[in-house]
């Protein structure tokens, strides 16, 4: 069994960094609209950005949860589709990567 430490740790601060930028935007999207039309609308496409921001994070945060439970459960580093090895180079550099290159392309 290959050892992963290095790319857990990475995989863990990035779900850490993740999920906490994922509750400064909620708790951003729950403030009550301003009484005044003019902000609301402001404050909708704000929300509206803030949301499609949020989305993309949660995302990221099923892909980073994903490479955990495949680290922890031994399948870490196998192509998803073929079945061979992800070079660790690539592990290193996109850590939630599910296929090898030759199969990514």
């Amino acid at each position: 069994m290959t050892d992963y430490s290095e790319i857990r740790s990475q995989l863990e601060k990035r779900l850490a960094d993740l999920l906490e930028r994922a509750e400064v935007i909620e708790d951003d999207l729950r403030h009550p609209l301003d009484a005044d039309s003019g902000e609301q609308a402001i404050d909708l496409a704000d929300d509206e950005a803030l949301e499609g921001v949020d989305d993309i994070l949660r995302q990221e945060i099923v892909q980073v949860r994903l490479a955990l439970l495949r680290i922890a459960n031994g399948t870490y580093g196998t192509c998803s589709q073929c079945g061979k090895p992800i070079d660790r180079k690539r592990l290193l550099a996109r850590p939630i990567a599910t296929r090898c290159i030759a199969c990514a392309n």
